[in-house]
């Protein structure tokens, strides 16, 4: 049974991120303060050019043994452009509109008129105050009575 794409997915992250950590220690020698100063100097606005040279070599082979596994498991891998290109499969007989994302639009006589008063709708015209009612009200609620026992 093949690998879901979920872990397939945790699988090819995990193994970037020990390249990247190996590389990381590879890039100070094995001096402690120098590793340091290269894990504290990657921030959210670090570039690709600013890394160590060992660390961007890392990141391009992880980058290309990911896209491999991924082939190789069986997920197409393409451009943005090439999967957007591909048209679109038949739905059927439905009759779409000018936009093709739904039925006609336009005036039409076989349904409900759209649009106008409120009063033409079920339940009569929105009130937007209880009747009786002739101020607005300033500031907070006043408490809630107590329910009667």
């Amino acid at each position: 049974m093949s690998k879901s794409a979920t872990d397939l997915m945790q699988e090819i992250i995990f193994s970037a991120v020990l390249d990247v950590i190996a590389a990381l220690k590879a890039s100070s020698k094995g001096l402690p303060n120098t590793l340091l100063r290269d894990l504290n100097a990657i921030h959210q606005n670090t570039t690709f050019a600013d890394l160590p040279k060992e660390l961007q070599t890392a990141i391009s082979a992880s980058v290309s043994a990911s896209f491999s596994r991924l082939l190789k498991e069986g997920y197409a891998v393409a451009p943005r452009d090439a999967a957007s290109a591909r048209p679109m499969q038949a739905r059927g007989d439905v009759p779409r509109g000018p936009r093709g994302d739904g039925p006609p639009r336009g005036p039409r006589g076989d349904g409900p008129p759209r649009g106008g008063r409120r009063d033409d709708r079920p339940g009569g015209p929105r009130r937007d105050r209880p009747e009786g009612r002739t101020g607005e009200r300033t500031g907070p609620r006043p408490p809630r009575k107590p329910p009667a026992r």
